[in-house]
């Protein structure tokens, strides 16, 4: 289902992901279980691409388990 993920440009994949995570919550909620199935596949493969062209990815600190646990002190 989709264009494959390595031939989107980055552009084009952030497109995509942004609008996967739009409409997340709604499939969840409403969806049919092929169509959540199917998000949840889509998903997946976009976010894999997306670590694959990005594995150096500024991560948060916040995004950390050590962050979390510091938020909660």
């Amino acid at each position: 289902m989709g264009i494959d993920p390595e031939k989107l440009s980055d552009s084009q994949l952030l497109e995509e992901l942004q609008s996967l995570h739009r409409t997340r919550h709604d499939t969840l909620l409403h969806g049919s279980s092929d169509a959540l199935e199917a998000h949840t596949r889509r998903t997946a493969e976009l976010e894999a691409e997306y670590l694959r062209r990005h594995p150096d990815r500024e991560v948060s600190a916040g995004r950390t388990r050590e962050g979390a646990r510091a938020r909660d002190q």
